[in-house]
């Protein structure tokens, strides 16, 4: 198997809400396709949200998943101060901070959101980690 994670698909409450929250609130390019569900382009993979009941009959699971998922998305950028600008950027589009941007203990600066449906992403600027993978020239 050759290692890689195409596409990360959100269940969503409400589709229209949350297309709003990732194209125009973070800005993150959408393709344009027809159907109950939103795919966006990321640097060498892809984000897409579908309507969290359908995802869980997909799935054949209970959609009835309450409290923390054990999951993470994490969005690495060059330097402290995009950390603080992406944060900044996902309040005004109305995230919930979780925790805000701060340095930590392994030597970066991060911080925690969640969207308009919970899912968790880190905001992170990591000197260990920097370009990550789509990042090398």
């Amino acid at each position: 198997m050759k290692p890689r994670i195409n596409i990360i698909t959100l269940g969503v409450k409400d589709l229209e809400e949350s297309i709003q929250f990732y194209e125009h609130g973070l800005g993150l390019p959408r393709m344009p396709f027809e159907g109950n569900v939103a795919f966006f382009e990321l640097c060498g993979s892809w984000l897409s949200l579908y309507p969290w009941s359908a995802l869980a009959e997909d799935a054949e699971v209970s959609a009835t998943g309450e409290g923390f998922r054990g999951v993470a998305l994490a969005h690495n950028v060059a330097s402290k101060s995009e950390v603080d600008e992406v944060m900044a950027q996902a309040k005004k589009a109305g995230a919930t901070i979780r925790k805000p941007a701060q340095d930590v203990f392994w030597g970066g600066y991060s911080g925690y959101f969640s969207d308009p449906d919970g899912h968790l992403w880190e905001v992170a600027w990591n000197p260990h980690f920097w370009p990550g993978p789509s990042d090398e020239g």
